[in-house]
């Protein structure tokens, strides 16, 4: 193997002058050398999830990525200020930086750090490695607008508490056909002609073994790969739409929930690609037939100490613990200041109507899929658990479960009652949800405070910014509509 400069990628002996990693790294980052080499690993890819849950990064050879485990990878911090197409949302050469962090003045590179506990073998490519990073400056710093440093504080905010987070994935997405994939220069706008694409299954039948044994060969595609990457795959079933699926998944503690939900999206897009489909994790596909898509999260605190689920009632017959209705508390009162988080997306807001197994406003019941916070189990279960149902699967997952740590929290801290369960919650007297990203927009800005408190003011502001550069350029938009309502008639 050949042996690079050391001055090739990153900043020499970045990661321990700094402090970095934790003992346990140092010895993943130690057993990850001798698996390279065992395994033929011949590239690496060096994955960072940016603010729009996407995994953007870069590919290393196995030389340098090993270089990469002691200096990090330089990075450019100009993709923390694009929207979902890449347009830069704030100028990039003002002499205070951006949302007046100093160290983004001229927007530098900055240095990922590999976090070697994440490695994975990548089964449908050949020698290629995957692994996730955080972001820092080049002083050491962690950049306050990496997301999964921010759930990395929310954790270590909790831990603090006597508290680990527990989550599970439950995830409906569209498998289709990809019929033209649109590559003509004139269809390569900004953002480029969305493929063309036929149904996979005509779907309508939920949950029958039918339907999903008409996509028996994806499906067992997907769970080889899926399991081979060491995912905690629990099911995979057949839902509404044509080719809409859900899966789901075993509960994981702290950042592997969220490491999971990164891994799976991604992986799933690259598998279903290569093999001439096209995965969709958008909520509501603009085409015939097609019913929208939600990720619920499932979720419980474990108590540190070894006492097990905080969730469960063990001696007052209830059907959740204190500690578990004043968490309930902080999700209801801060459901509209975070649904930026939960539901990021324009199409999001789409999926919540009254009667659609969607929330529209900020309920919680037992048992029931017309709330926003569900809640499974009972008096003494220690599987006992909140369901929130009101996320898109395309949101960021670590600022998704960051929100429900901070909201959680907030409501413990202040014994918030969330009242009784709601036995209709469709037409329970509660706030009602934002019904678009405007709303929600307007939420966080005017009740975001427990979250500035959580994540810092620099990085609500940053995705403040972002969103409403977004709403501009779809308020810019002429729509289909516009153009049958008014251009004939007119």
């Amino acid at each position: 193997m050949r042996s690079p400069h050391e001055s090739s990628v990153g900043q020499i002996g970045f990661i321990q002058n700094n402090g970095l990693w934790t003992d346990d790294q140092d010895s993943a980052a130690q057993e990850l050398r001798k698996r390279l080499e065992k395994e033929d690993i011949r590239r690496v890819r060096i994955a960072w999830c940016d603010q729009h849950g996407i995994a953007r990064g870069k590919t290393l050879t196995t030389p340098d990525f090993l270089l990469a485990m002691r200096n990090g990878q330089d990075f450019q911090t100009a993709t923390l200020i694009m929207d979902t197409t890449n347009n830069v949302v704030t100028p990039l050469f003002a002499k205070e930086g951006a949302y007046g962090v100093e160290e983004l003045t001229g927007f530098p590179d900055a240095i990922l750090v590999p976090d070697p506990g994440t490695f994975r073998t990548l089964p449908w490519s050949r020698g290629t490695g995957w692994v996730l990073s955080d972001m820092y400056f080049q002083s050491g710093r962690p950049v306050p607008f990496c997301s999964r440093q921010i759930m990395r504080r929310s954790l270590a905010t909790l831990a603090e508490r006597g508290y680990d987070y527990l989550a599970g994935l439950e995830v409906e997405f569209y498998i289709t056909r990809l019929e033209d994939k649109k590559l003509t220069p004139e269809q390569s706008g900004w953002p480029p002609d969305a493929p063309t694409v036929s149904t996979v299954a005509h779907g309508f039948q939920y949950l029958t073994e039918i339907r999903n044994d008409e996509i028996d060969d994806i499906l067992i595609l997907l769970q080889d790969n899926l399991e081979a990457l060491d995912l905690p795959l629990r099911s995979m079933e057949d839902e509404w739409g044509p080719g809409q699926t859900e899966f789901t998944f075993d509960p994981q503690l702290g950042l592997d929930s969220a490491d999971s939900m990164l891994l799976f999206r991604t992986a799933v897009k690259q598998l279903c690609r290569r093999n001439g489909l096209h995965a969709t994790f958008m909520t509501k596909p603009a085409l015939p037939n097609f019913f929208s898509s939600g990720w619920h999260l499932h979720q419980s605190l474990v108590g540190r100490d070894g006492s097990g689920n905080a969730f469960t009632d063990r001696t007052n017959g209830e059907v959740l613990s204190e500690v578990a209705r004043h968490f309930v508390g902080g999700l209801l009162e801060h459901a509209n200041a975070s649904s930026v988080f939960a539901t990021p997306t324009i199409n999001g807001y789409k999926r919540f109507a009254p009667f659609s197994f969607a929330p529209d406003r900020a309920s919680w019941a037992v048992e029931n899929r017309g709330a926003m916070i569900r809640v499974l189990g009972g008096p003494g279960d220690e599987s006992t658990h909140l369901e929130n149902r009101v996320g898109e699967p395309c949101a960021n997952p670590y600022l998704f479960m960051a929100t429900q740590i901070a909201a959680g929290l907030d409501g413990i801290d202040r014994s918030l009652d969330p009242g009784a369960p709601d036995a209709e919650p469709y037409g329970a007297d509660r706030r009602m949800l934002p019904t678009g990203l405007d709303e929600a927009v307007a939420a966080l800005e005017t009740e975001g405070q427990v979250f500035r408190d959580a994540f810092g003011s620099a990085f609500v502001d940053f995705i403040l910014s972002i969103k409403q550069h977004e709403l501009g350029r779809y308020r810019a938009h002429v729509t289909d509509w516009e153009q049958r309502e008014y251009f004939e008639v007119y």
